[in-house]
């Protein structure tokens, strides 16, 4: 499948996915739940939001981001909420939307890399998390209540990671405690194409 195809088709199911997203009644949650509405930040115009980020999501060329594709490239684009990935032979382009992190002082942006990649992750808050969450469990385990999803890569940062997602809902907006998230789906796709030592870059 050719990089045009695949963004038209990237374009078409993000925009009905935002589409159902905005459809969708409020649901009451749980607000101690680590996966409940309250660990995301609910936009003051979503539609406008959701417009100004879809004008964004498009196709990105390596270059002006990266000096090469060694190991392949993941660029991380948090005004637009998108997740870029080439192949380190530039055969393979893939474009997801992600979450982002909720502040801007929780945002980190720079150069680093993957140096671990875990399957089934399990999950523990950090020390400024539970300082703003007493309520939150020390430990979650690998399933369906684990805030990092089904995959995980593991950055250079310590703490930060591009992972799953079992809230859904959290996709394209400000979710996060600094990481970047994608839909299940999408994060096992990246798990696959990508290795330890991939670069990335966060803008």
């Amino acid at each position: 499948m050719s990089a045009h195809r695949f963004s038209i088709k990237s374009r078409r199911g993000f925009l009905a996915g935002s589409a159902a997203m905005l459809a969708a009644p409020a649901i009451a949650q749980d607000t101690s739940s680590l996966n409940s509405a309250a660990t995301t930040q609910t936009e003051r115009d979503i539609t406008e939001s959701t417009k100004r980020n879809l004008s964004s999501f498009r196709m990105l060329d390596w270059r002006p981001y990266f000096s090469n594709t060694r190991n392949g490239a993941i660029l991380v684009d948090i005004d637009s909420r998108a997740v870029h990935y080439w192949s380190e032979d530039q055969s393979v382009y893939k474009l997801y939307p992600s979450s982002v992190p909720l502040t801007e002082d929780l945002t980190r942006r720079g150069r680093t890399r993957i140096i671990k990649k875990v399957e089934g992750p399990s999950w523990r808050p950090t020390p400024s998390m539970l300082k703003r969450n007493p309520e939150w469990p020390p430990y979650v385990g690998p399933g369906p209540d684990n805030p990092l999803g089904t995959h995980a890569l593991y950055l250079s940062w310590t703490y930060y990671r591009i992972h799953g997602t079992h809230d859904t809902r959290k996709i394209g907006r400000k979710s996060s405690n600094g990481c970047i998230g994608l839909y299940n789906e999408h994060i096992a796709e990246l798990f696959a194409l990508s290795k330890v030592g991939t670069q990335v870059l966060l803008i």
